[in-house]
């Protein structure tokens, strides 16, 4: 049987970990290897900026989520303030993505499990692990709900224990390595060696590494007290980011050069066999591991439940919008979106250097243009805001930067050029209604066929 309501299994301490879950991942773990790389010592400064950002942007979304709290999250609070073209270029800007983040971390856990066990192809891995995570989000959402809490769960305690090795580190008490002290931050070329231009390309790559926190208020639309779920998650989400994040990268940068050998391609494993513990890299290898899965598990959620709702608009085959009667998973949602994720990998195996890039490069800045849309939302249905206008100056300066660097250029107009054409496919919808309207019924001369594309703003509080 075929419904259309989800279930509300999840329970308020599952959503501040399945919002970790998305974005904790690849982007923190190998990703920041290469903001380093770029910037150095000075990618504290990055990621405080992007940090500053994505406060303001995820204060925001969650104020209309707790106001207003829907599976669709941000599209749906594009398309109440801008119109149905809004909301179908943020549903499917966001689905593209999560479901191709799903294909390079499934890819990235198949390299690790490789390493440990390379008579098995990688291939292997990755349908072994699409087809356990397609599973979990089929059983349920309190079952996924769950297998999250813990996976995030055992991230947040490996980085806490990597800031407390870094701590004891720098405080000298580990026996055979003195405290390298502020060395490293001033030495190797200064705090920024590569000048403010280092810490702008930093920031990028910090930007993309918050990517994934706005599941958060997808999930709250399958809590028992969705309200209270998006406030207590977004807050929790916030100072969770700064410990992880900032006291992350603080630790990186003091405690190993920043041009080091391996801190490019893994920063965190650098640190950790700089300290020479015995079987420390082999566990750090681990915790990435289970970061690419539980980014995978949640990415999966996050992108059926896009997808799910964009079928509740109109803007996705109305096939996809089918739910299971009991447990109220959008099973056709999971199903489609884990095989784009399946379609993404066999492409990355068969076009490693072509085809698989062109994908990365195509959702690029579609966080970037996710956040604008957020911040622009905000600012059209509560009113005139500080938050709102810093939130895009920044967000526009990124978006500038990008054009101006050639190593983030393609990036930037790759994804561009999808946007370009969700837009185009909007509007040409809306002149099909136009069309299909006039023909349908009779209206009065000077009438205006189609309803008021959005709702009045609402008064700001």
């Amino acid at each position: 049987m075929t419904g259309r309501v989800l279930g509300a299994g999840l329970r308020q301490r599952h959503l501040a970990m399945i919002a970790l879950g998305g974005a904790i991942g690849a982007g923190l773990f190998v990703g920041s290897g290469f903001g380093i790389a770029a910037a150095g010592p000075g990618i504290l400064v990055s990621y405080v900026c992007a940090g500053v950002l994505t406060v303001l942007v995820m204060r925001m979304l969650g104020e209309m989520s707790a106001a207003h709290p829907v599976t669709g999250s941000f599209a749906e609070h594009a398309r109440r303030a801008f119109g149905p073209w809004a909301g179908l270029l943020a549903g499917w800007m966001y689905w593209a993505l999560l479901v191709v983040s799903v294909a390079a971390e499934a890819v990235g856990a198949a390299h690790i499990v490789g390493g440990w066990v390379p008579a098995v192809p990688g291939w292997v891995w990755v349908a072994v692990f699409m087809s356990v995570f397609t599973a979990s989000n089929l059983a349920g959402v309190r079952n996924f709900g769950e297998l999250e809490f813990w996976f995030a769960g055992l991230k947040i305690a490996a980085i806490v224990g990597f800031l407390v090795l870094g701590a004891v580190v720098l405080a000298g008490l580990l026996p055979g390595h003195p405290s390298p002290g502020t060395a490293h931050l001033t030495g190797d070329g200064g705090f920024l060696p590569h000048g403010w231009h280092g810490v702008a390309v930093g920031m990028v790559a910090a930007v993309f590494a918050f990517g994934g926190l706005e599941t958060v208020t997808i999930a709250a639309a399958e809590c028992d007290d969705p309200v209270r779920a998006v406030r207590n998650g977004v807050r929790a989400v916030m100072w969770r980011v700064a410990v992880c994040y900032l006291g992350s990268m603080a630790v990186i940068v003091t405690l190993v050069p920043w041009n080091a050998p391996g801190v490019a391609e893994g920063p965190y494993a650098a640190v950790v066999a700089s300290t020479g513990v015995p079987g420390a890299a082999d566990l750090m290898k681990a915790v990435v591991l289970v970061a690419l899965l539980s980014a995978m598990n949640a990415n999966v959620y996050g992108s059926s439940r896009m997808l799910f709702a964009l079928v509740g608009r109109g803007d996705a085959p109305r096939a996809l919008g089918r739910v299971s009667t009991g447990a109220g998973v959008p099973y056709a949602a999971v199903l489609a979106s884990a095989a784009f994720g399946f379609v993404s990998v066999v492409l990355s195996l068969l076009w490693p250097r072509t085809v698989f890039p062109f994908l990365l490069n195509s959702i690029g800045a579609a966080i970037l243009l996710v956040w604008a849309l957020i911040a622009a939302s905000h600012l059209r249905l509560h009113g005139p805001s500080g938050r709102a206008v810093l939130a895009l100056a920044g967000i526009g300066g990124v978006l500038l930067f990008m054009l101006g660097d050639p190593t983030s250029r393609t990036q930037l107009l790759t994804t561009g050029g999808w946007a370009a054409a969700l837009l185009v496919w909007a509007w040409s919808r809306r002149l099909g209604r136009v069309r299909r309207l006039r023909d349908g019924r009779r209206t009065e001369p000077g009438t205006d066929p189609l309803p008021s594309r959005s709702p009045a703003p609402a008064p700001r509080r």
